[in-house]
């Protein structure tokens, strides 16, 4: 496996472009569009917050409904959710127009939307926009890194990546965008990912892949503890590699996975150091632990902590807060056997020993907390699993972002 410059235009056979539709925002491009010259098999996985977003229930049925997919259509800046049957109509018009602007079946028309809760999309505009994409859409990487900007709502930057792995003696290639900054909380977060490939696979792989995949990347990530109406991971695979067909019990199926895993772990990772407001990339390691579950349940309670947040926002070695959130996890362990390390770049301290704090050097922990990226491991010496998590400092910045983000 290799990783490449690009995104989801770096396979083959795909097509991107950005426009500025005016939805919400003036002077920026507000609209993306993926196109595959030819149909794709679909996968999915979906917000699991029972208020779906209009977006969200249109994919779920063309994914579930096993339609080869052609095209997604992207919006930022309203999140087309809680608008009742209005809003999902206009996800079927907003089918349509793809559809005859494309020369492509309606069905295989996916959607994501982003931004402001229970305000109707201007389907005008969408759809003038979309006319726009059909016209500027080219399989250049700049075009792919168009799409990625263009979806961003509080986002500070664009989210691409594109790896490349040899399937039967071919050259395949996965690359993905994505956007999420804010209500971010594991079982997915406001987020979307769109993730193509040219490899030729089976829907059962494909999305047996995305689903188990998910839950060690997108699901292991928090900003804010909120799930959002709108969260969609979007996978397609449109076999222009001309690979031997990859299936589940295929010796490529596993090549794969690892493949689509670095490009999911790493969106992941992006959409979580890019936490609204935030200053520092915050990675827990689990370790020791006897199950994969135990070890992923006190990694994101301890991510998940606002109060741990706020002591890495100001770069305070605030362990018993760490402490506090492994105890009310759910997760049985015996905090008189903890240890706990913080390291960056900046080094690596030990921090508590057996559940009690050694006599370490808080200057040095400052420095070390005061990097970009930091790191926790806490180890409860029970076993040999581990998980990790990822999340953001908690800053005034957050504040700033949310209090006013409807105006």
């Amino acid at each position: 496996m290799e990783i490449i410059k690009g995104g989801v235009t770096a396979a083959k056979g795909y097509e991107a472009a950005a426009a500025a539709a005016g939805i919400k925002y003036q002077g920026r491009t507000d609209m993306a569009m993926i196109y595959s010259q030819v149909p794709c098999v679909a996968a999915g996985t979906f917000t699991t917050n029972v208020v779906k977003a209009a977006p969200v229930r249109w994919d779920q049925q063309v994914v579930s409904g096993g339609a080869m997919a052609q095209a997604v259509i992207v919006n930022s800046g309203i999140a087309n959710a809680c608008t009742g049957e209005e809003g999902f109509g206009y996800c079927r018009d907003t089918a349509e127009a793809a559809a005859e602007a494309l020369g492509i079946a309606a069905d295989g028309v996916l959607i994501g939307s982003t931004g402001v809760i229970g305000k109707q999309i201007p389907i005008d505009r969408l759809t003038a926009g979309i006319r726009v994409l059909a016209k500027e859409k080219t399989d250049t990487l700049e075009s792919g890194t168009a799409a990625a900007k263009a979806i961003m709502t509080t986002d500070t930057c664009e989210k691409e990546l594109a790896v490349t792995m040899e399937a039967g003696g071919k050259t395949v290639t996965i690359g993905g965008m994505a956007k999420g900054s804010g209500m971010i909380h594991p079982n997915m977060c406001t987020m979307l990912s769109f993730i193509t490939t040219d490899a030729v696979i089976t829907k059962d792989a494909l999305q047996k892949a995305l689903s188990e995949d998910v839950q060690d990347t997108y699901n292991m990530i928090s900003v804010d503890g909120d799930t959002s109406t709108n969260d969609t991971v979007i996978l397609l695979a449109n076999g222009l590699a001309e690979n031997p067909e990859i299936t589940v019990d295929s010796e490529d199926y596993q090549k794969f996975k690892e493949a689509l895993h670095t490009v999911n772990e790493y969106l992941a990772k992006k959409i979580a150091g890019d936490g609204e407001g935030a200053t520092a990339l915050f990675t827990v390691q689990a370790v020791g632990c006897e199950s994969e579950q135990q070890a992923k349940t006190l990694a994101k309670s301890v991510v998940c902590s606002n109060l741990t947040k706020t002591a890495i926002a100001g770069h305070d070695a605030n362990w018993g807060r760490i402490l506090c959130a492994m105890g009310y996890s759910g997760a049985g362990f015996d905090p008189e056997k903890v240890d706990l390390f913080f390291e960056s770049r900046a080094g690596r301290i030990q921090i508590i020993e057996n559940g009690v704090a050694l006599d370490y050097s808080e200057a040095e922990a400052t420095k070390i907390l005061s990097e970009p990226e930091v790191t926790a491991v806490v180890d409860v010496k029970m076993g040999d699993m581990t998980a990790t998590a990822w999340g953001c400092d908690l800053t005034h910045g957050y504040i700033e972002i949310n209090a006013d983000y409807r105006s």
